[in-house]
């Protein structure tokens, strides 16, 4: 069964729990596409998270942007989130302190849906 017949989309392939870490600590992968119209949450680019963000690559700029983004996805506050990898990359990776992996894939994909409604299939 495809994630599209389910209902909502597992997002668990697009971040790692950190082994040994506490409880509620994830690394989401992220690709980032900078100096978009509107800074938002698009959907899957390979196995990242795809987002955008208005904010240019200029003076760690875009990087601020999407710890703002992914925090209010997520649902935490701004300093619970944290770049690991990817400071001069469109992939990165970050941290998210204070979120449990089953929540997370539920507002990645709320977040996701917000946007535009997708079409039905047509038989």
């Amino acid at each position: 069964m495809s994630p599209r017949d389910r209902g909502a989309r597992d997002w668990s392939d697009c971040f790692d729990v950190v082994p040994g870490a506490t409880p509620g600590e994830v690394v989401l992968r992220v690709h980032v596409q900078p100096r978009a119209g509107r800074t938002g949450v698009v959907g899957r680019h390979g196995d990242a998270l795809k987002v955008r963000v208005s904010a240019p690559p200029v003076d760690d700029r875009a990087n601020v942007a999407v710890l703002a983004l992914v925090a209010a996805t997520a649902g935490v506050a701004t300093s619970a989130v944290t770049l690991v990898s990817g400071g001069r990359s469109r992939s990165k990776r970050v941290r998210i302190t204070g979120v449990e992996p089953g929540y997370l894939s539920a507002a990645i994909d709320s977040a996701v849906g917000s946007g535009a409604p997708e079409r039905p299939e047509r038989p």
